[in-house]
């Protein structure tokens, strides 16, 4: 008969699977003594070769093993795991705070809560500091795996703003990109290094971003005024007509555009497609309202899609000229829908591409096609609006009806 105890002390016991720590350094320094435990108690130090020589410097007598960063991080992270189902006790440096554009994602989507972050400093903290601006009210936009031309119209929009560099989009590339574009940038801080000994800061000016030679490992502040402070925050939407360019009147009106805005339910994450734009004015009060919003003004008029360009310097919106619905086959698939032109066929090709849980709306004149589209997506309002205008040299004023707009809404399930 086989001895209970056996089953209490197996002869190959499984070691435990410790956490996993990250924890964030800045010229081999780190913060707080939870940071400090993980890294003495390691039994293998994950990191660039920058951030372990830092280290070496500052603690030269860590004992852990010390393993470099190589090929896909994918890779990288299936070694840490196999260390740490092996019973060793793993500890990821990363720059400053890994949970900002770090790789706490990575490790926290792979591990969930076994994952210990212990942040330093992020570089947008210390780059404000340097330049001595308060930040609270200030964006942030990285050039990391996205194209210039996709980050110009964000980086142009904000007062104050921290451009995260990279190789291939130096500081100096940004600077004469905006220079060309006309930025209202007049104050230019460039932080590289930051908390290293060869920390450097350069302040400058647009034309002085441009014609200079930076370290790709910056940070970049821009700022409007030479004393940024916190302004009042003022949120509006439907903007008057007189900020669009527009043909013959062709443009969502103000007050239909606030409702077909507030019921998009907008967020960063998104992709839009504002169909049959027109001037664009509902894609580029959505890219206003909503930084990181990836829109597309899609309208087949190309002297509307010049104009669109025109009105959308300042954000980020894309413009398709293409006739719709031909045009979406080189579209991915959006999470919001506007559709103001083109009927309802149009929005039911529309509403097909549409992902689930995605959120469309729609504006007809015709009665009959929103009837067929608020069938379909559950939804409809009439939009009556009643306009003051004067009567003649009287001094009085009358109210003008305009014709109404009937607005279609709904979730995709």
């Amino acid at each position: 008969m086989p001895d209970p105890t056996s089953q209490l002390n197996p002869v190959n016991p499984i070691p435990p699977a410790h956490p996993i720590h990250i924890v964030g350094l800045h010229g081999g320094e780190w913060f707080g003594s939870a940071a400090a435990e993980a890294l003495h108690n390691a039994d293998v130090l994950v990191g660039s070769d920058r951030l372990h020589d830092a280290l070496a410097e500052t603690a030269p007598n860590l004992a852990a093993e010390r393993l470099p960063l190589f090929g896909p991080l994918d890779q990288v992270i299936d070694v840490l795991e196999q260390r740490r189902v092996n019973g060793q006790r793993v500890t990821m440096l990363a720059s400053g705070d890994p949970g900002f554009f770090g790789i706490e994602r990575l490790l926290v989507g792979r591990f969930g809560q076994a994952v210990h972050v212990h942040p330093a400093p992020s570089s947008i903290a210390l780059a404000f500091a340097r330049a001595r601006i308060p930040w609270d009210d200030a964006s942030v936009v990285s050039c990391h795996g996205r194209t210039l031309e996709r980050a110009l119209p964000s980086i142009i929009a904000a007062p104050k703003v921290a451009v995260l560099v990279s190789v291939t989009c130096p500081p100096q590339r940004i600077g004469q990109a905006l220079h060309d574009a006309g930025s209202p940038h007049s104050h230019v801080w460039v932080c590289s290094r930051l908390g290293d000994a060869e920390e450097t800061i350069t302040q400058t000016d647009l034309a002085g971003l441009a014609a200079g030679t930076f370290d790709p490992l910056s940070v970049v502040v821009l700022a409007t005024d030479a004393q940024p402070t916190s302004p009042e925050a003022v949120l509006r939407w439907g903007q008057p007509i007189s900020g669009f360019g527009h043909r013959q009147s062709m443009i969502t009106k103000p007050e239909v555009r606030a409702v077909a805005l507030s019921k998009l339910e907008l967020k960063g994450s998104a992709t839009l497609w504002d169909v049959g734009a027109g001037s664009g004015s509902v894609a580029i009060e959505a890219a206003r309202l909503t930084p990181g919003l990836r829109a597309y003004a899609i309208e087949r008029n190309a002297e509307d899609c010049e104009r669109i360009r025109r009105n959308a310097t300042r954000v980020a919106v894309t413009t398709i000229e293409g006739e719709a619905p031909h045009c979406f086959d080189a579209l991915a698939d959006p999470d919001r829908l506007f559709v103001g032109g083109g009927g309802f066929d149009v929005f039911e090709a529309a509403w097909n591409r549409l992902k689930p849980g995605g959120v469309a709306v729609a504006t007809f004149a015709v009665i009959d096609s929103a009837y067929k589209a608020a069938d379909m997506v559950g939804n409809m309002v009439q939009v009556s609006v009643n306009r003051s205008v004067e009567v003649g040299s009287t001094g009085q004023r009358r109210l003008q009806a305009e014709n109404p707009v009937f607005v279609v809404w709904g979730e995709k399930g």
